[in-house]
């Protein structure tokens, strides 16, 4: 069995972390920083931006791809692929040029957040 929907998700955000990998490594070079952040706190903001994404989409692709495998809703699959995305792209905007509270550091981690539970809850549905 294949999983079509999980796989255009997973492209996209694949490609979305590179971005963030080689921004870490320009941001690097343009701020001289050539291990850890340097005490600088763009470079904080930009390690974060991509180690905050590293950390939660591996899990969310997961669960939609074992979903997906089980048979589950397309809609569903669609809806938590968004998300991951949208999520995502929130957060970056929201951390980009601000370390302070903002409207992009509050929803896209909780948007991330909700497509990941919803997708562990529709897994341990499917199996129940």
């Amino acid at each position: 069995m294949t999983v079509p929907i999980t796989a255009l998700y997973a492209g996209i955000l694949g490609l979305l972390l590179t971005a963030l990998a080689i921004n870490v490594t320009v941001h690097r070079a343009k701020l001289k920083v050539t291990i850890g952040d340097g005490g600088n706190p763009q470079m904080q903001r930009m390690i974060r931006l991509h180690g905050n994404a590293a950390e939660y989409v591996p899990l969310g692709l997961i669960l939609m791809g074992l979903y997906e495998l089980d048979g589950g809703l397309h809609p569903a699959l669609h809806a938590a692929g968004t998300a991951l995305i949208v999520g995502r792209v929130l957060h970056i905007w929201g951390m980009w040029g601000t370390a302070e509270p903002n409207f992009g550091r509050a929803a896209g981690p909780t948007l991330t957040w909700l497509a990941i539970a919803v997708m562990a809850v529709l897994n341990l549905w499917q199996i129940g």
